[in-house]
């Protein structure tokens, strides 16, 4: 079992940045696939980013593409987001996840086998 627990979380104005982490226990880190979802109020959960379990292959939505950079430091067993020029939208929970299988649609949260708690993301204008 692997326990996730994101933070960096926080109140920013838009265009500003912002570092999410999230740490990961209880079993071999550099063994799973990675990512990042997020849910707005009123909405379903959607995927920003991920991580291949081989570490040779990211993925980005097309809204933070560009914006957003995924990483991962398996010595330290934790998961990163970058997250610049932030706008109004990307308010949201941000949640990390993982998967013990290689990715066959990153994007799809129901391939994942396990979530964090959730951090707060609020955009200012």
């Amino acid at each position: 079992q692997v326990q996730l627990v994101e933070s960096g979380g926080g109140l920013v104005q838009a265009g500003g940045s912002l570092r999410l982490s999230c740490a990961a226990s209880g079993r071999t880190f550099s063994d799973y696939a990675m990512g990042w979802f997020r849910q707005a109020p009123g909405k379903e959960r959607e995927f920003v980013a991920a991580f291949s379990r081989s570490g040779s292959s990211t993925y980005y939505s097309d809204s933070v593409k560009g914006r957003f950079t995924i990483s991962r430091d398996n010595a330290k067993n934790t998961l990163y987001l970058q997250m610049n020029s932030l706008q109004l939208e990307d308010t949201a929970i941000y949640y990390c996840a993982g998967r013990q299988l290689p990715f066959n649609t990153p994007s799809n949260p129901d391939e994942y086998d396990f979530w964090g708690q959730g951090t707060q993301v609020t955009v200012s204008s």
